[in-house]
């Protein structure tokens, strides 16, 4: 056998051992874990196994909803940046997360700036200002007479101090030069359960978890915090039309991983990610319970991030909100 054909043979040879090779350590070939900050069966729950579902049929592999509820997202933000940069741990973060806690916390356990990579958007959840049934006021501009005749007299509740309800609120007072008093529950649950029966009077809630509460006329709502009316609520007008120009508010998520994940990682995760979100089961799925799809590319993703941490964090320093880890 002549000299070039065996170098011909090993170089075949060599080309099948390194294609092999790099198709057994294809990303992703091992399933993969999704850490949700909440617990199960929640909205941010629901919507992570959604995505899952369908992002573990494009990967092929199965993606495990690791469940880390409380401390305001902490503590599963905090397991996520320190899970290995290898793309096998996401997870989800939400404006509490990356906008809000920075704001509010002399101190985290995390860095939303340079503890994680931020991959795409997830979804956000329209607020919407809504009454206890025999409220008197029949439209915001009714309201805010109310609450400028006996500011702090009339309650607002919320799923708890430094929500995207509670901040929502403030941002309202501020926009509005009005005085409601805050009442935070530890939970979107109870917090309704007491504006339906009438025990507190107002409540910016998102529309997940109210939406069967709205639609049986059990809470009424005055206006949206969206800048066009809602699809599920076309006859609500937005906040805008009700008089607080510019207001909006969402309580919003995305995906994300540890620092430093690989560039061909993040790619990969965000087109499959892409792909769910624009899939039309999927995003019928999420529509349908109150959900936006908010399909970003990293690059987007970031920009968001960081108008929202400018935008929030300047509310929450003028309203004093401080938390303690």
């Amino acid at each position: 056998m002549n000299h070039a054909l065996v170098s011909t043979i090993a170089a075949a040879l060599l080309s099948c051992s390194i294609a092999a090779q790099a198709q057994t350590t294809a990303y992703p070939n091992q399933p993969l874990k999704w850490i949700v900050p909440y617990a199960p069966g929640g909205t941010t729950d629901v919507m992570a196994r959604n995505l899952a579902s369908r992002m573990g049929q494009d990967l092929g592999q199965s993606i495990v909803i690791d469940n880390r509820p409380g401390a305001a997202t902490i503590i599963g933000a905090t397991a996520l940046s320190r899970a290995q940069p290898d793309g096998y741990t996401i997870g989800t973060a939400d404006s509490g997360t990356l906008a809000f806690n920075p704001a509010m916390y002399t101190s985290l356990s995390y860095d939303p700036n340079s503890d994680f990579t931020l991959i795409g958007g997830l979804g956000r959840m329209p607020l919407v200002l809504a009454v206890t049934p025999n409220f008197p006021a029949q439209n915001v501009q009714e309201l805010l007479e109310l609450v400028k005749k006996s500011p702090g007299a009339i309650s607002n509740a919320t799923p708890g101090a430094g929500s995207p309800q509670h901040v929502a609120l403030e941002l309202f007072k501020q926009r509005t030069g009005t005085d409601l008093m805050h009442v935070p529950y530890k939970g979107s649950a109870p917090a309704l359960q007491d504006l339906m029966a009438g025990q507190v009077q107002t409540m910016f809630t998102d529309l997940p978890p109210s939406l069967s509460a709205i639609r049986s006329g059990k809470v009424r709502v005055l206006a949206v915090a969206t800048p066009q009316r809602l699809p599920l609520l076309p006859d609500v007008p937005t906040l805008a039309e009700a008089g607080v120009p510019g207001f909006e508010a969402y309580a919003w998520q995305g995906l994300v991983g540890p620092a430093q994940l690989p560039d061909a990682v993040v790619a990969r995760l965000s087109q499959s990610l892409t792909d769910a979100l624009h899939d039309s089961q999927t995003r019928g799925k999420l529509e349908e319970i109150g959900i936006e799809p908010m399909p970003m590319s990293p690059d987007e993703f970031t920009r968001f991030v960081q108008s929202e941490q400018a935008l929030w964090g300047n509310v929450i320093k003028t309203a004093n909100i401080r938390l303690n880890q």
